[in-house]
C-alpha cells in the first residue's frame, strides 16, 4: 500500500516478490470492517494488475483500477469507494 511500512519501494509493484515499476493503481476497501472513506491502495505492474484485482474482487471488496503516475502529487490520496460495486472494478 502507498504509505504503509510494507509498501513496495519507490512506486514498485505490491505483488509479493515483484520489484517491477508500477503502472497501475488499485484502490480498494474491506466493507466488512471499514466505511467508504477508508480506502487502501496497492500498486501493480502490467504483469500483476489482473492478479491483484482478482484477488480483491474474489473477496467481494470494492475495487477501482486506474493508471498510476509516480510523478503525480495525488498518488497517496485515494477517493472514496462507496459507489463502486462490491466485485469487479474499473480499468483505465
Amino acid at each position: 500500500m502507498i504509505g504503509s511500512p510494507g509498501a513496495a519501494p519507490d512506486g514498485g509493484c505490491s505483488r509479493a516478490g515483484c520489484r517491477e515499476a508500477a503502472s497501475w493503481r488499485i484502490d480498494w476497501r474491506n466493507p466488512k470492517i471499514h466505511g467508504a472513506d477508508r480506502v487502501k491502495t496497492w500498486l501493480a505492474c502490467d504483469e500483476h494488475v489482473d492478479y491483484l484485482r482478482e484477488f480483491l474482487a474474489a473477496r467481494s471488496f470494492p475495487v477501482r483500477v486506474s493508471a498510476f503516475d509516480a510523478a503525480s502529487t495525488d498518488a497517496a490520496a485515494p477517493l472514496p469507494l462507496g459507489d463502486l460495486p462490491a466485485a469487479g472494478g474499473e480499468r483505465a
